[in-house]
């Protein structure tokens, strides 16, 4: 997840191309799912958590817990993310991180992600994903961050990567950036289409930024993308950049509901 966005990533933005998706769903593989169709804690076949409160390198102020329902759950069908404000240990919210680390990576493909975010100064959602490769070492073995939302920015959704070269401890990050109101309000589809070549963001299928190895150049430093990833859901509240404009203590609880994650290749 990464923290402040800079002039020098505007610039990125306006840089940004456009392209179609690289094959329509119709001629793809569905290669793992999860609908979240059964009541009660998420599947642990499919899902882990990343426990602990030591801010994540962003000074992020919740708490991440284990299975506990009232942090993550399906009900509904859906995937309920919830942050609360509730004290544990060093923290004074407590929420969940997702990860299907170790039990499911992909080396390209479109992932397709259904969700509605949550609301509030404060709130920092993402769809994201990190490198497969232990130890991990990041930025260098990269970042793909599928869906961002900052609570402040209630419009914006951010689609980026980190890598050695391209990274927002640098201002170097490659982003796009789409305008989409009532994304707190409504359902969105949230995708990228990632290939040996480049990776496409979209929402609702439509297609907002196109990030080339060309582009960025082909060295791993530039491209460590040629690798499998692993994807992760999580809350975040505060932090360098969720935190910006300081934090709403009267919105507790917020959701980001899920109602699905198929990946495709």
């Amino acid at each position: 997840m990464k923290t402040l966005l800079s002039l020098t990533s505007l610039a990125v933005l306006l840089a940004c191309r456009f392209s179609a998706p690289t094959l329509p769903i119709a001629d793809r593989k569905l290669v793992w799912s999860d609908e979240f169709d059964q009541s009660g804690l998420p599947d642990p076949a499919k899902w882990k958590y990343d426990v602990g409160g030591h801010g994540f390198g962003n000074n992020e102020l919740q708490y991440y817990l284990g299975p506990r329902k009232e942090n993550a759950r399906i009900e509904n069908g859906l995937l309920i993310i919830e942050a609360r404000k509730e004290k544990h240990e060093n923290r004074d919210y407590t929420s969940a991180k997702l990860t299907t680390q170790g039990l499911a990576e992909w080396k390209y493909g479109r992932i397709d992600v259904r969700a509605k975010l949550p609301k509030g100064r404060g709130t920092w959602p993402a769809i994201w994903m990190l490198s497969a490769k232990t130890p991990l070492k990041w930025p260098l073995d990269g970042e793909i961050d599928i869906m961002e939302h900052v609570g402040f920015n209630e419009d914006q959704i951010h689609g980026t990567i980190h890598t050695q070269a391209y990274n927002h401890t640098k201002h170097t990050e490659k982003t796009g950036i789409k305008k989409v109101p009532g994304a707190t309000q409504n359902f969105h589809t949230y995708s990228i289409d990632w290939s040996a070549e480049k990776i496409d963001f979209l929402i609702d299928n439509q297609p907002y930024c196109t990030i080339t190895k060309q582009e960025t150049g082909s060295s791993y430093e530039e491209w460590p993308l040629d690798q499998p990833f692993y994807l992760i859901l999580n809350v975040a509240v505060g932090g360098n950049w969720g935190g910006q404009k300081g934090v709403d203590e009267s919105i507790w609880p917020q959701r980001l509901e899920i109602d699905y994650v198929r990946v495709y290749q």
